[in-house]
C-alpha cells in the first residue's frame, strides 16, 4: 500500500485519490482545506477515542477480578465501578429535521453490504415491491410453483391469498390517485401507518385476463429505510476495501450508480429506480431512504497514518467520509434526492455506554464544522446491541439528544456480549436456550418503553432486528409480526423479498395503537443483568458434542467465506442445511460460547478441536458446488480460515469485548498478501 502525506496525515493514495478526485470536486471544497480539517478532527478525538476503549477495558478486568474472587455483579458492584451510571431526568429528545419514514410511517427495514454494487442497488430499490412474486417463488404459502412457466394453480394460491389480504386492509385505506395505460390501470392507496400499496388491473395481463377484476398485480411499498453497511456485513479490511465501500456510498448519494451483470446468459445494467408519478402529479418515493452504518469505536485501519505513525481509528475516517459523501446529497448534487428533510443519517454500532455516545455526538459535530453543515444534520442511530448501553439505555439516548434518529436492538450482539461480559461468572446455558434467558425478555421490551419515555414516537425509528432465515418466509408471517405489535416502527429483513411480505405486518397492525397500549412499567434492571448461566447442569456427552458441532459449523461456514473470499455476509448453510443470513454477529455468539465452555471446562480442547474436523468436512461439502471455495477438511495447518475458526475460539476469552473483527482482519490481510494481483 502506497501513502501521500496530507496535512501531517499519511493517506492511502487509493483514498487520497478518491476523495480528491471523485468526492471533494463537486462540493467545491479545496484537499488542503479538507485534509487540514481531517488532521484536526484526528488530533482532537483518537486519544479520546482510545482512552474509552482503555476504559471498556479496565471495567471488563473490574468485573473479572469480582466473578473470579466468587462474588457476582450485582447492580451495586456495577454502579461502583462506573458502569452503571444514573438515570438522567425524565427527558424528550430533540431531533428535528427528519424524514417522514423515519419520524411517521412504520415499515419494514433492509441492511446490505456496502461492497456489492448490486445488493445496494437492489436494497435502494425494495421501495416498492410485488406481493404476488413475493408469494409465488417462496413458502410463504404451501407448496411451490411447477418447472416450466407460469404454474396457474400457483397462481391461484397467490391471488387467493392476496385477495384475503386485500380484503382484510382496503375498507381502512385511502385512494390517492391512479395511472392509465391503455387498458392498464395501476391504482394506489394509502393504508395503515402510512404506508402504500397498489392494485393493478390489467385485462391484457396473462394473470389479469383470468381474474374477475383483472387484478394483475399487487404492489407494496416494502423497505422504507435501507441501511447500507460498512461494519458487520463487510471484509474491508485495507484502504482498497473502504474505498470500494465509499464509492458505493457515493454512487448512492449521486445517484448515478450502476451493476451490470449476467443473468440467465443475458446482460443486464441495474440502476437506482425512479420516483412514483401519479395522474394527478402527486410524486411517491422510488427508493428506500438510504442510512449508512459506519463502524464502531474499536477498529483502526491502514488506510489513515497519524502523524506517530499509527493507524487511525476507523470510525472517525467513516464520519469524515461518509459525512462529506452525504454533502452532496444535501445539496442535491445528484439525480435524486435521498433525504428530503437534508439529512444524513449514519447508523452507529456497538457503543458502550454514554460515554461513547457522548463521544460520538461530538466527533460529528466537529465533522459538520469541517463541511459546513447547520448543527445536527448528521443524524445518528444508536444500535442498542450492547450490555452496558442497554443498562444505560435512557442515558445513552440522552447523550445523543439533538440527533437521535432511532434506536434498534441487537439480539445477535447483544448475546455476544452477554456472555463476555459474564464470561468468568460460570458456564452458559446452550445457545439456542438464550432466547428463552430472563435478561432477553427484559432487553427488547425495556428498549420500546424506554424510547417511548423519552419521546421517540413521532420523531425516531424504534427497531427490532433480523430475520436471519431468508428462505424461510411462512416461518416470518407468523412469528415477524410480533415486531409492530411491540410497539417497533420498523424491523430489519434479509431480502427486498422479505421486505414485501413483512410489510403485509404493517398494514395489518397499527403501531402507534400498540405503542398507546403499551404499559407504562417496564422490567426491572435486575431482570435485563441475570446471567443466563446453566448453574450445576449435569451435562451429557451428546448435547455437549451436539452443541459444539452447531457452534464449530456456524464459525466455520462463515469464516471460510470472509477469510478466503472477502464475503462479509452471506446465506451459510447451518449444521441442518437451512440457509441462514450471517454475519459478524453470528460468530461473535459462537465463538464466545465455545470459549465460555472450555473456561469453565463444560468442553475440552480435545473435544472442541474434534469438533472442527468434524464440520470443516461438512462445510467443504455444503461448499462443493462454489469454483471458488478451498476445502479445509485435511488442510487444517494451511488454511487460514479453518487457523481463523480456531483462532476466535481459543483466543476467544481475551479478544476486546469478545468482538471477532481484530482476528478476521489479520488473517484476510494474510491472505489477501497471497493473492495473485489482477
Amino acid at each position: 500500500m502506497t501513502y501521500v502525506d496530507r496535512a501531517g496525515l499519511k493517506v492511502a493514495t487509493t483514498l487520497a485519490r478518491f476523495v480528491e478526485e471523485a468526492v471533494l470536486p463537486p462540493l467545491d471544497l479545496a484537499p488542503e482545506v479538507f485534509w487540514a480539517g481531517a488532521a484536526e478532527i484526528f488530533a482532537r478525538f483518537a486519544p479520546e477515542n482510545r482512552a474509552l476503549l482503555a476504559k471498556r477495558d479496565a471495567l471488563q478486568a473490574a468485573i473479572d477480578a469480582r466473578l473470579i474472587a466468587g462474588n457476582t455483579a450485582d447492580e451495586a458492584f456495577l454502579r461502583e465501578i462506573g458502569y452503571l451510571v444514573p438515570e438522567p431526568a425524565p427527558f424528550t429528545i430533540a431531533t428535528t429535521g427528519v424524514d417522514a419514514e423515519i419520524a411517521t410511517l412504520a415499515g419494514p427495514q433492509l441492511v446490505v453490504p456496502a461492497l456489492n454494487a448490486r445488493f445496494v442497488l437492489n436494497a435502494a430499490n425494495a421501495r416498492w415491491g410485488s406481493l404476488y412474486d413475493a408469494l409465488y417463488g417462496t413458502d410463504a404459502i404451501p407448496g411451490s410453483p411447477q418447472p416450466g412457466g407460469y404454474d396457474a394453480k400457483r397462481g391461484a394460491q397467490v391471488i387467493a391469498w392476496a385477495r384475503t389480504f386485500l380484503d382484510e386492509v382496503l375498507p381502512g385505506a385511502t385512494e390517492i390517485g391512479s395511472i392509465a395505460e391503455d387498458a392498464r390501470q395501476t391504482i394506489t392507496y394509502r393504508g395503515a401507518n402510512g404506508l402504500h400499496f397498489a392494485i393493478v388491473r390489467d385485462p391484457a395481463h396473462p394473470i389479469g385476463k383470468d381474474d374477475p377484476e383483472h387484478v394483475a398485480d399487487v404492489l407494496l411499498e416494502s423497505a422504507l429505510t435501507a441501511i447500507i453497511d460498512l461494519e458487520d456485513s463487510v471484509a474491508a479490511v485495507d484502504a482498497e476495501d473502504k474505498v470500494l465501500g465509499y464509492t458505493n456510498w457515493l454512487g448512492l448519494m449521486r445517484g448515478d450508480l450502476a451493476e451490470t451483470f449476467e443473468k440467465n446468459g443475458h446482460s443486464r445494467t441495474r440502476t437506482l429506480a425512479p420516483d412514483r408519478m401519479l395522474a394527478d402529479g402527486t410524486t411517491l418515493p422510488g427508493r428506500a431512504l438510504l442510512l449508512v452504518r459506519n463502524v464502531g469505536h474499536l477498529m483502526t485501519t491502514p488506510a489513515v497514518l497519524l502523524a506517530d505513525g499509527s493507524e487511525a481509528p476507523e470510525g472517525i475516517l467513516d464520519a469524515i467520509v461518509t459525512g462529506a459523501i452525504g454533502l452532496h446529497d444535501v445539496r442535491g448534487l445528484g439525480r435524486y434526492r435521498n433525504s428530503r428533510a437534508g439529512a444524513i443519517y449514519v447508523v452507529k454500532p456497538k457503543m458502550h455506554g454514554p460515554e461513547e455516545c457522548a463521544f460520538t455526538d461530538r466527533l460529528y459535530g466537529a465533522v459538520e464544522t469541517l463541511l459546513g453543515l447547520a448543527p445536527n444534520t448528521i443524524k445518528i442511530g444508536l444500535m442498542d446491541e450492547e450490555r452496558r448501553t442497554s443498562a444505560n439505555l435512557a442515558a445513552c439516548i440522552h447523550a445523543l439528544r439533538d440527533r437521535l434518529f432511532f434506536i434498534n436492538t441487537g439480539f445477535l450482539d447483544r448475546t455476544g456480549d452477554e456472555i463476555h461480559t459474564s464470561m468468568r461468572a460460570g458456564a452458559m446455558v446452550p445457545k439456542g436456550e438464550m432466547k428463552a434467558a430472563r435478561w432477553i425478555a427484559a432487553y427488547e421490551a425495556r428498549n420500546v418503553r424506554i424510547g417511548l419515555d423519552c419521546g421517540l414516537a413521532g420523531r425516531a425509528q424504534i427497531g427490532k432486528g433480523m430475520w436471519a432465515a431468508p428462505d424461510r418466509m411462512a416461518d416470518m408471517l407468523a412469528q415477524k409480526i410480533a415486531h409492530p405489535k411491540s410497539g417497533a416502527t420498523t424491523a430489519w429483513v434479509p431480502s427486498p423479498t422479505a421486505a414485501t411480505l413483512h410489510a403485509t405486518h404493517y398494514h395489518q397492525v397499527d403501531v402507534a395503537a400498540c405503542q398507546r397500549a403499551l404499559p407504562a412499567a417496564f422490567p426491572p434492571l435486575a431482570d435485563l443483568l441475570t446471567v443466563p448461566l446453566a448453574g450445576g447442569r449435569d451435562w451429557a456427552d451428546e448435547e455437549i458434542e451436539r452443541e459444539l458441532d452447531n457452534n464449530a459449523q456456524g464459525i466455520l461456514g462463515y469464516v471460510v467465506r470472509w477469510i478466503d473470499q472477502g464475503v462479509g455476509c452471506s446465506k451459510v448453510p447451518d449444521i441442518h442445511d437451512v440457509g441462514l443470513m450471517e454475519d459478524r454477529a453470528t460468530l461473535r455468539i459462537s465463538s464466545q460460547h465455545i470459549a465460555n465452555w472450555l473456561l469453565h471446562g463444560v468442553a475440552t480442547p480435545a473435544q472442541v478441536d474434534a469438533a472442527l474436523q468434524r464440520m470443516a468436512a461438512k462445510v467443504d461439502a455444503q461448499n462443493a458446488g462454489d469454483p471458488l471455495y478451498q476445502p479445509m477438511a485435511g488442510r487444517e495447518r494451511e488454511s487460514l480460515a479453518y487457523q481463523a475458526a480456531r483462532a476466535l475460539i481459543f483466543d476467544g476469552v481475551d479478544q476486546p469485548n469478545g468482538y471477532t473483527e481484530p482476528l478476521l482482519h489479520r488473517f484476510r490481510v494474510r491472505t489477501k498478501a497471497l493473492e495473485p494481483c489482477v
